[in-house]
């Protein structure tokens, strides 16, 4: 009986620790962020472009972004853009831009919300539902689209 009401202790006491042993979810986020970084690419936590007007076509938490680092753009003008996936359909971000849509962007699956360039980067937004595969095709049509970039 003693034993018994020492185990039932101990369990009581350990049981808090258990809060800080990862879930699944972030066990699988991990393993996402982890074959990122292996393909050379950085996660961040950024906003879909669009959302300042209010065209976000789905709720903006857990967006994240994939992106590719590039090379400066010294003396060959400024590059910027932004896109967002509708219906499987592709459309500027910003209101009246006329900004043509990439090619490698048009191979992109659904779960990819939308994509930006600017001086630094070139990347896409996601909410982390698919799994390595789909890192490894971002990876293939982020490095596709930087090598069209001037």
């Amino acid at each position: 009986m003693n034993y018994l009401l020492i185990a039932f202790i101990i369990v009581v006491a350990l049981a808090p620790l258990t809060h800080f042993l990862p879930s699944k979810r972030q066990r699988r986020q991990a393993a996402l962020r982890e074959a990122a970084a292996l393909a050379g690419l950085f996660v961040e936590f950024r906003s879909l472009p669009g959302t300042a007007a209010g065209r976000a076509p789905q709720a903006q938490q857990d967006v994240i972004y994939y992106g590719r680092r590039l090379a400066p753009s010294k003396g060959r003008g400024s590059r910027r853009g932004a896109w967002l996936q509708r219906d499987g359909e592709w459309l500027p971000a910003a209101t009246g831009a006329r900004t043509p849509v990439p090619g490698p962007l048009l191979a992109c699956s659904p779960d990819i919300l939308g994509a930006s360039l600017d001086e630094g980067s070139c990347g896409v937004y996601w909410q982390e539902q698919g799994d390595t595969a789909t890192v490894g095709e971002i990876h293939g049509i982020l490095l596709a689209w930087a090598e069209q970039i001037p």
